[in-house]
């Protein structure tokens, strides 16, 4: 591996000539010639000696700087990262986890807020008393013994937390399902985890699968004072019942830092939802992330994502690495962001791409630069809408990241450059092995050389980021899906024998070595901030009567991908727009549900599901034209008609 040049860049040697030295510093493409006094004169006068040799190493570092204006922050960066690498093997050594870090804080500052929720407080004292009841009613349930999984089918609230805790307590791993999803991915999510206890919030959509969970044995609680469909029992009424005592630390005496403290769910690049393992000490990787972006023990950080995801779960595990409170939101609103941050006194926000487009979007008003909001962190911002933020909120200081839950590697946008990533750097990748290899996207595999080794790709080049799979840096993979965590993997990429984390994306390397996030490969897409999985949608559309077959793909438009189907349909049958409607709607969460619908057969006929106006764009086989309000678009052989629909 070739060593920099910055790292070659110190004196070469010392010329003796008469009555003077030469010191020689070769920097790049010159040579740098500093003449230093004869010794006799150098012995009158030690401070002129000593400031000859400090003009030199001055030199030397301002010719460094000049070609690698961001090194102090590289090398600074990955001196972090090592630091938190060190920092998570002594807490694997101490066996001292994200729970013990709260357990600590209640005892130091009880007193403390750590959530605000509408017009609630909940201190630290009060979050570890709650949490001892929810363990306690696990446990009293007699449904729930050491290692078990638990499903918590919740949206954002302060209970989401408590019974996550109160899991943690007693040893068991919650399975964190996403609330929007039904039927079949509901109960496809809740078996691949093993759980047998599920917690549902009240008002949850589970009347077309209670009698599935019933015939699979399954214990069904809801979050209600009371409840009354037979089979389902209300949680707070046992929680009420319960004793808040501290719970023994013996329940969990059988946890290590690589046992599962939760399960998260992603559509990765193929396939259903799968739950990906997410280890005590991945939780811990996961909550230095704000303190290795600049939150510090004074901040109040605002959270509107949801906590069954992991960017939304480590703003409240990183709270508590920092001690510090969260202002959680059920639900996102632009309306009401700022509003939000002025009330709670907000010093940190955590965003999507997705939201800070919505926020940008919003009416400007006098008020847009009135807050105490300092930094930002999340991933997905593009370049514009980056630059239109600050315009218009604010010197807000934005920290860019890119991993994946199941993933062993992240990247950080350290130097504010406004669109990407992060830097790849020489001491970066010594440290944190990775790669963006090239990739074909016909085969969907990555392109090897005639030695069957997968090959580097040149700057500007998009390419498959892969990174080492180490004893540092696990691939811990999904529960009880063996076959999708091997297809993660790639082995030989380099040399025989390696193994490398296929991370599915796709990212390009400027000439100043920024990092920028190209696409994504496989067969999902990202729309509203949620990955959709296309061949989950397909196997949803062909369950209709009148649908044979169905290929979905996310089609560029304003703000990401919108999903589109073409289908072909059952011979003699006509399309039904009204039951293909109600169909999806039921059994697909509102992120998931096809925006456009091609019919397939002699001609293409193209349909919206919902009221989605936007320009002509390009889709991804085929050129495509949506719906305009009023009018009904058929492609037939290559020519467009327009015909009016009828009222």
């Amino acid at each position: 591996m070739s060593i920099p040049n910055y790292y070659q860049s110190w004196p070469t040697g010392i010329i003796q000539s008469p009555g003077c030295s030469v010191v020689t510093c070769k920097l790049w493409s010159c040579s740098l010639h500093l003449f230093i006094p004869p010794l006799c004169l150098q012995q009158d006068s030690c401070e002129t000696n000593m400031l000859v040799w400090t003009v030199c190493a001055a030199l030397i570092v301002c010719g460094v700087l000049l070609r690698h204006p961001y090194l102090f922050q590289d090398v600074q960066y990955v001196l972090a990262k090592i630091k938190r690498r060190r920092f998570v093997l002594k807490c694997m050594q101490t066996n001292y986890s994200i729970l013990d870090r709260f357990l600590d804080l209640v005892k130091t500052q009880p007193q403390k807020t750590l959530i605000y929720f509408k017009d609630e407080m909940f201190t630290y004292r009060e979050a570890d008393v709650l949490s001892n009841r929810a363990a306690r009613a696990f446990l009293q349930a007699g449904c729930v013994k050491e290692g078990d999984a638990v499903a918590l089918f919740l949206g954002n609230q302060p209970m989401f937390l408590w019974l996550w805790l109160g899991l943690l307590k007693i040893g068991c791993p919650g399975a964190l399902l996403n609330s929007n999803i039904r039927s079949k991915s509901l109960l496809h999510c809740l078996n691949c985890s093993g759980a047998t206890t599920l917690v549902a919030s009240e008002g949850s959509t589970l009347k077309e699968v209670l009698p599935h969970l019933h015939e699979q044995q399954i214990t069904v609680f809801i979050l209600a004072d009371r409840c009354e469909t037979a089979g389902v029992e209300s949680f707070i009424d046992k929680m009420n019942q319960a004793s808040s005592e501290p719970i023994s630390k013996e329940l969990r005496s059988h946890l290590t830092m690589q046992s599962p403290a939760a399960y998260i769910y992603t559509s990765g690049t193929t396939g259903l939802p799968k739950a990906a393992v997410v280890t005590y000490s991945k939780v811990w990787n996961f909550s230095l992330l704000l303190a290795t972006t600049g939150v510090n023990s004074k901040d109040v950080i605002y959270d509107t994502l949801p906590l069954y995801h992991s960017t939304g779960l480590l703003v409240f595990t990183g709270a508590v690495e920092r001690g510090i409170p969260v202002v959680l939101r059920s639900k996102f609103s632009a309306s009401q962001f700022w509003d939000d941050c002025r009330k709670y006194n907000v010093t940190v926000i955590q965003y999507i791409g997705e939201i800070m487009r919505y926020l940008c979007n919003t009416p400007q008003k006098l008020s847009d630069k009135n807050h105490k909001v300092r930094l930002a962190v999340g991933n997905g911002i593009r370049a514009d809408v980056w630059r239109d933020f600050v315009r218009r909120f604010g010197e807000i200081q934005i920290r860019e990241f890119y991993g994946a839950t199941e993933g062993n590697f992240a990247l950080l946008n350290y130097s504010s450059k406004m669109g990407a990533l992060g830097r790849h750097t020489f001491l970066h990748k010594m440290f944190f092995p990775y790669a963006v290899i090239k990739y074909d996207a016909d085969k969907g595999e990555p392109l090897r050389d005639s030695s069957g080794f997968c090959m580097e790709v040149e700057k500007g080049e998009p390419g498959l980021l892969v990174t080492k799979i180490t004893a540092k840096a696990p691939f811990t993979g999904y529960v009880t899906d063996l076959n999708q965590t091997e297809k993660k993997k790639l082995h030989n990429v380099f040399k025989k024998g390696d193994l490398y984390f296929n991370t599915g994306d796709l990212l390009r390397i400027d000439e100043d070595n920024f990092m920028y996030f190209h696409d994504r490969v496989g067969d999902t897409f990202r729309w509203k901030g949620e990955n959709v999985a296309t061949a989950e949608v397909a196997d949803i559309l062909v369950l209709t009567d009148c649908v044979k077959e169905a290929n979905v793909y996310g089609v560029k438009v304003p703000g990401g991908r919108a999903g589109m189907a073409a289908v072909t349909l059952m011979d003699g049958l006509k399309f039904d727009s009204t039951v293909v409607f109600k169909h999806v709607e039921d059994f697909l969460p509102s992120y998931a549900r096809p925006r456009f619908l091609r019919i397939q057969v002699c001609l293409l006929q193209l349909f919206t599901l919902f009221a989605f106006v936007v320009k002509p764009l390009c889709c991804l086989h085929d050129l495509f034209y949506p719906l305009i309000i009023g009018c009904t678009v058929i492609y037939y052989r290559g020519h467009w008609t327009l015909q009016a629909r009828s009222s």
